[in-house]
């Protein structure tokens, strides 16, 4: 009997933050949300309710984050050139997981995505999609969705656009759905200000 396929989550989460904190010393994955999780756990527990493969890519030594991740059942990677882009967080998590039959890749900065929509974009890859992403009132967002047959691609990418030139030469399937947080991140002091407010959906 063989076992199902395995599709993993890949929570992109080594990024330094710049915009949140030019110094450094506030890490916005670690802000805590009004329901009292991080940036970062929220985002996770997001992936998690509907994915029981989840994986977080980090920078080495971010300690609080890995301990708190890992508390909820995340599995950590630690890149060692997590700061030479997105695509090498990226490729760290597919090279991990390279017997999965694809892949949910979502940014840690975005805690507001709908269960629902992480759900759709699995359905349609377990459909038979190669890549898909969400679209909310015309504009695409993330997460997005990759089938395996694309990881020969994935790990051609270079730099910190991630799978963005993906998205754009290849064939895409959009998946629209009503969820404004496909297009929130906690990127700034502000948007930090007005999650805590309410006025994120």
């Amino acid at each position: 009997m063989t076992s199902p396929p395995r599709w993993t989550g890949i929570l992109l989460a080594a990024g330094r933050g710049r915009r949140f904190d030019t110094s450094g010393q506030q890490d916005k994955l670690l802000q805590q949300l009004g329901n009292g999780c991080s940036v970062a756990q929220q985002s996770a527990s997001n992936m998690l309710a509907v994915m029981s493969d989840v994986v977080a890519v980090v920078r080495p030594g971010h300690t609080a984050l890995t301990e708190q991740l890992q508390a909820l059942g995340v599995a950590c990677l630690a890149c060692p050139d997590a700061d030479m882009g997105m695509a090498h967080s990226l490729k760290h998590g597919l090279l991990a997981t390279s017997d999965s039959a694809g892949w949910i890749v979502a940014l840690a900065d975005m805690p507001v995505v709908k269960t629902s929509t992480i759900l759709l974009l699995v359905q349609a890859l377990q459909a038979g999609a190669g890549i898909v992403v969400p679209v909310y009132q015309g504009r695409r967002g993330n997460p997005v969705g990759f089938a395996r047959s694309y990881l020969p691609q994935l790990l051609n990418l270079e730099g910190d656009v991630g799978a963005r030139s993906l998205l754009q030469t290849e064939q895409v399937t959009q998946i629209l759905v009503d969820d404004a947080g496909i297009h929130q991140d906690i990127d700034t002091q502000d948007a930090l200000m007005k999650h805590r407010a309410g006025l994120f959906s």
